[in-house]
């Protein structure tokens, strides 16, 4: 499985969970949404995603492109 669909799916994950959780739990959950969403942000700019550099290391799927959530042309 590519990187950038793991990165798509953790993300959609985190915030669905998160938005859960401060519907049940707490309202300071929803900062977890806030920190995705910056991290989402910030790596369409700087192609620096912590999550890639993370299941690079683990041997997690496979090359995307040059950062994080890059789309190739192939797909």
């Amino acid at each position: 499985m590519k990187t950038q669909l793991i990165i798509r799916r953790f993300a959609g994950l985190f915030i669905l969970v998160s938005v859960a959780l401060a519907h049940f739990h707490s309202a300071y959950w929803l900062w977890l949404t806030v920190f995705v969403g910056f991290n989402l942000l910030q790596s369409s700019f700087t192609h620096f995603c912590p999550l890639e550099i993370l299941l690079k290391k683990c041997g997690v799927g496979s090359e995307c492109g040059s950062g994080c959530c890059t789309s190739n042309k192939g797909d």
